[in-house]
């Protein structure tokens, strides 16, 4: 049995993907690395020669990509050759949650796993390492086993014998910071049922990061540990989130009584900035896993108590853009709002479950006429994540009732234009560039009595108010 990795083949080019790919690479220069994606232009973005397309955003990331592309790090979307060549083929496609059939709204959808399982089971030569790096459900490494122990694919006899053996690898990464959490992991998570496997792995990730941070458990520990750990973190967002509306009408101040609990060594200081609500690709998904499993071993309370977490982050989204609508004199019909900021995060341009899409969305079926700006997203990805309402630039007649009845919105990557007539400012990504604005030459643009909405509590609250703009700031009491 082979257990020193030479070839590395991960199946997926998306967030996960790409940079932990990229990280390995830069690591351990001596391993070749395949990424292959059967999506042409997210491999073709990835190849470019304008490091400004690359399909993912982060901080860091564009660096290593010069170092390595070509030398040991390869993009491709020849899916058979390069897991053919791997001793080591990472999973790390998507897993939406299922919108048809049993457990819709609350199971992942495996169709992508078990399509890349059945395509190791039919190109793999001889012993291979397959990684789980995808965020799963408990037993789905049960289901990768035995989808590649039982095929029949009629080159089998030609390549000889094939063996695997199937770990759990969950990635702990945040969104904007993921290169130093790969660079400096708080710890990375192993799980396996042969430690020859096992220690393969444990030999890459020891190339940087130290022994003591490398922990291994059995599969099952592994896979719930992933969803477990992003359910803790989303409890303590909407956990805080309820306290900002208590403070709104307590005359408390949601940063002082932060501030103040999270020097508790048993609370911490983490995660306990209030906003309009948590996002990205993880945190709802794999609560939404949790209240499935929860419910299929009749664990119902445990259940209940999951789905709290999800319903406190879509009541705050909601509970924002109500506040919005009763502060501009109970509609927003025809009146122009300005976006700063569509990813669900700032230095990353993900907008997966952004709570900019709600709220948008929340305003335009009340008639707004939305500005948006954001410094990384592009104007496909907002087009894509908010496909019902119609922009700016589109014709709508007269036949098209639901249409009249709504806002419109357009894109812009020009501040100036963002701020132009607008009745009201919202900050909803906590992008740097927009706690720097200079709010004295911005009034003149915009129309009286203008109002500044800061979600994300960054911006200069006297700056604001001096310049003559009302200021409302996310769990502030002082006004009341």
């Amino acid at each position: 049995m082979k257990t020193s990795i030479k070839n590395i083949c991960c199946i997926g080019a998306g967030y996960v993907g790409g940079p932990t790919m990229a990280v390995i690479a830069d690591q351990c220069p001596e391993i070749t690395i395949n990424i292959v994606d059967v999506n042409e232009q997210r491999i073709k973005d990835w190849n470019d020669k304008d490091y400004s397309k690359l399909p993912v955003f982060e901080p860091g990331l564009e660096n290593i990509i010069k170092r390595c592309r070509d030398r040991n790090l390869h993009f491709s979307t020849n899916v058979k050759t390069h897991i053919s060549e791997a001793d080591m083929v990472f999973i790390s496609v998507n897993t939406p949650t299922k919108l048809n059939g049993v457990g819709a709204g609350e199971a992942s959808d495996l169709k992508w796993v078990e399509a890349c399982a059945r395509e190791v089971a039919a190109y793999a030569s001889g012993y291979t390492i397959v990684v789980e790096k995808s965020t799963l459900p408990v037993k789905t490494a049960e289901v990768i086993k035995t989808i590649l122990n039982t095929s029949n694919h009629p080159s089998n006899s030609e390549r000889g014998r094939c063996s695997f053996d199937i770990l759990s690898n969950p990635e702990f990464l945040a969104e904007g910071t993921a290169i130093s959490d790969l660079k400096y992991p708080e710890r990375v998570l192993i799980g396996g049922e042969n430690q020859q496997a096992i220690q393969a792995l444990i030999d890459i990730y020891k190339r940087w990061v130290p022994t003591e941070k490398i922990i291994s458990t059995n599969t099952w520990s592994s896979e719930l540990s992933k969803l477990v750990a992003n359910a803790f973190l989303a409890q303590r967002i909407s956990s805080i989130n309820s306290i900002s509306a208590l403070c709104e009408v307590t005359g408390a101040d949601i940063k002082e009584v932060s501030s103040a609990i999270g020097f508790d060594s048993r609370i911490g200081k983490k995660f306990l900035n209030s906003g309009p609500g948590f996002g990205g690709s993880c945190f709802k998904k794999d609560i939404l896993n949790l209240v499935y499993l929860s419910k299929q071993l009749g664990l119902q309370s445990v259940a209940n108590y999951w789905e709290g977490v999800l319903e406190i982050n879509k009541w705050q989204q909601h509970r924002i853009s109500k506040i919005i609508i009763e502060k501009l004199f109970g509609t927003i019909s025809s009146k122009k709002i300005s976006i700063l900021g569509f990813s669900f995060k700032a230095n990353t341009n993900d907008t997966r479950e952004s709570a900019s899409i709600s709220i948008c969305k929340d305003l335009l079926n009340e008639g707004a006429l939305l500005c948006i700006h954001d410094p990384k997203v592009n104007f496909s990805q907002v087009e894509k994540d908010l496909e019902d309402f119609p922009t700016s630039q589109d014709k709508i007649y007269a036949s098209e009732e639901k249409k009249l009845n709504q806002g419109k919105w357009k894109f812009t990557k020009n501040m100036e234009e963002v701020f132009e007539g607008s009745d009201a400012v919202v900050v909803l990504t906590e992008w740097s560039q927009y706690s720097e604005i200079k709010w004295e030459n911005v009034v003149s643009k915009m129309r009286a009595p203008a109002w500044v909405f800061d979600t994300r509590s960054i911006l200069n609250s006297d700056s604001v108010i001096n310049s003559g703009i009302n200021y409302w700031r996310l769990g502030d009491g002082s006004n009341i």
